[in-house]
């Protein structure tokens, strides 16, 4: 017996045809609609003027951002410091003080004479 088979197969031949493919855009206008959010800032300054002891960080009052702005400044402090103690104490002594001096004295002395002018002196009495 005997059989036959066929067997296909295919094979690419120049026929000098061809397809041309081309392409063009158009656009068309469309509407959308989008909510959209914009955002824009409002910045006071106010005026605070208050002494703290260390930087304070920056708060939220609210929607509102509190940014505090610092200086420094120089505090010049006059403050009394006790160097030393004098303790002052009275001592009382007693003792015998021994010195010469020297010391005036006055005498006075009346001699009486007699030589018979008028303008000789007279004899005082002794007292």
């Amino acid at each position: 017996m005997s059989q036959e088979e066929v067997a296909i197969t295919t094979r690419v031949v120049d026929t000098g045809r061809g397809v041309r493919v081309s392409k063009t855009v158009t656009e068309q206008p469309e509407e959308i609609r989008e909510v959209l959010w914009q955002d824009s800032m409002d910045v006071r300054r106010v005026p605070v003027d208050k002494v703290v002891a260390q930087a304070p960080p920056s708060r939220y009052e609210g929607d509102t951002l509190v940014v505090p702005v610092l200086e420094e400044i120089l505090v010049v402090e006059k403050r009394y410091r006790i160097k030393e103690e004098l303790h002052i104490t009275r001592v009382r002594k007693q003792h015998e003080h021994r010195e010469t001096v020297p010391l005036r004295v006055e005498e006075v002395r009346v001699e009486a004479f007699d030589d018979g002018r008028p303008d000789s002196p007279r004899p005082q009495p002794k007292e």
